[in-house]
């Protein structure tokens, strides 16, 4: 009896762990950055790619609820007041299904981004179809487009993750913005991202989609 209740509860843990690991897909460097109209839950109105200006474009794929995006959540309200200063747009997307997961619904994003003090734009995705233009895989996922708004980087905010002693930096994401501000190539290789799947409608999986 004093042995049973650690063993039932350690599959348990292992199987969430496991079922949470995912990693960008890494899209073709080069690539358009797809557009975009998505309602903003803070504002009320539509954000479309056309009304980021910017010499560098971020686009990352958050949620409410994934412990991979609350390690990062003050790292990415200190971020985002950056990139307004620097003159990089900066836009957050939350594909998640609210109806399974309604702790990402739109009025829980509201309530999230006034917690976490996030004062970029973050947008809901309802049927999906931006991130599967992204080709969106885990959360949290970034991105990275120069003025002409190609792709030049994809991949990790750093080398934290929940439960490991690396500090939370910033630092790949912020080389890349600063490699493009300076009007440099992004450097290689970059490191995908690793997170959280995207909780997608059932029925609405991508082809890359891999289930755990």
């Amino acid at each position: 009896m004093r042995v049973e209740p650690r063993l039932a509860k350690r599959p348990r843990i292992r199987e969430c762990w496991r079922v949470a690991l995912t990693p960008s897909t890494m899209l073709a460097l080069g690539t358009p950055a797809p557009d975009f109209c998505l309602p903003n839950p803070a504002t009320g109105r539509d954000v479309a790619l056309a009304e980021l200006p910017g010499v560098a474009l971020v686009v990352a794929f958050l949620c409410n609820h994934c412990p991979y995006v609350k390690h990062l959540r003050s790292a990415l309200a200190e971020f985002g007041a950056e990139c307004a200063r620097q003159e990089v747009a900066f836009v957050a997307i939350n594909a998640n299904d609210p109806q399974k997961y309604p702790a990402d619904a739109p009025e829980k994003m509201l309530e999230e981004a006034r917690a976490a003090g996030w004062t970029f734009p973050y947008l809901f995705d309802p049927s999906q179809t931006v991130a599967h233009a992204y080709r969106a895989a885990c959360t949290p996922d970034f991105y990275v487009f120069d003025a002409a708004r190609r792709l030049v980087y994809r991949g990790q905010f750093d080398a934290s993750r929940p439960g490991n002693s690396c500090p939370v930096t910033g630092a790949d994401l912020r080389a890349a913005v600063a490699a493009v501000r300076a009007g440099q190539p992004v450097s290689n290789p970059q490191i995908p991202s690793l997170g959280c799947n995207i909780k997608w409608r059932p029925g609405n999986e991508p082809d890359y989609f891999v289930r755990p």
